[in-house]
């Protein structure tokens, strides 16, 4: 696996890469990779010629009182475990790399990016479509894997993509999850064995919402109701949101007629965690 820290040098054997009509598949991370993130590379490997996996803790999609600095870090680790995987190429731009001084240019998608995670992080999405957009200029993949746990980020980039008319398909892989049903999240981590095991009440509630559906409830208010009793019953669990949205719009729908995304964001003490699940009618 080839380690490379600067632009010029990534589009370099991006260039080779592509010269030998191989394909490239494509794994942003921010790094301290679990077996969800490992999910995705492995795909890639599968699918694509190349493989690329980057990391880089991106400042710009941090709020101000939010957990940049703290972000779990591991980079030897990572790169360890990268190469047992058999990557390629792990892409480790420095922060001044990416964002030079004075820099002033980020991309936005009105709408979506105000909805759900958007509300209680404003800025959030900008800065997730600001270095999606770099990274895929940089790489030029021609898959890039994500996860559903993000399902709101894939959502918008999937809507930026097409806008912006990028050749690059974007592959969802389903959520990793413990075996006790906590999604991995590289924020686990902060979890006291209190917090960790009081954060089962997002998979519980959305277990609820799933079975509830799939016995006839088409109303989503009352699924939201049943779900957010669930979660008031744990005295470390604050609730940011629970919402029952349309999969592409992400508008809240009264009655589930099609396909929906149930989506929460929970605090387990000062911990934001995000999990959801796609009802299917």
């Amino acid at each position: 696996m080839k380690v490379i820290k600067k632009i010029d040098e990534m589009r370099s054997a991006v260039s080779d890469i592509k010269s030998r009509g191989m394909s490239i598949g494509f794994v942003p991370t921010m790094g301290y990779l679990h077996e969800g993130h490992l999910s995705l590379v492995r795909e890639s490997l599968r699918k694509a010629d190349v493989t690329v996996v980057s990391i880089f803790v991106n400042p710009a999609q941090f709020g101000p009182r939010e957990d940049f600095k703290e972000y779990p870090r591991d980079l030897n680790r990572d790169s360890e475990v990268l190469e047992r995987e058999g990557v390629d190429y792990l892409f480790v731009p420095e922060s001044d790399e990416i964002y030079p001084q004075g820099h002033k240019a980020f991309v936005e998608v009105y709408d979506l990016q105000d909805k759900l995670c958007g509300r209680s992080r404003p800025g959030h999405f900008r800065g997730v479509c600001t270095i999606a957009l770099k990274l895929f200029n940089i790489i030029n993949p021609d898959i890039s894997f994500f996860g559903q746990k993000d399902a709101q980020q894939v959502i918008i980039l999937k809507r930026m993509v097409k806008e912006l008319h990028l050749e690059v398909i974007i592959e969802v892989l389903p959520i990793i999850r413990e075996e006790d049903g906590l999604a991995l999240s590289s924020r686990n981590k902060y979890l006291t064995q209190e917090e960790r095991k009081a954060a089962l009440v997002l998979s519980k509630s959305l277990k609820v919402a799933q079975s509830m559906m799939e016995k006839g409830q088409r109303d989503s208010a009352a699924i939201i109701k049943e779900m957010k009793e669930i979660i008031g019953r744990e005295p470390l669990a604050k609730i940011d949101y629970v919402e029952i949205v349309d999969i592409d719009k992400l508008d809240p729908v009264s009655r589930i007629e099609k396909k929906a995304l149930v989506a929460l964001a929970i605090f387990i003490g000062k911990i934001r965690l995000i999990d959801n699940t796609i009802l299917l009618f």
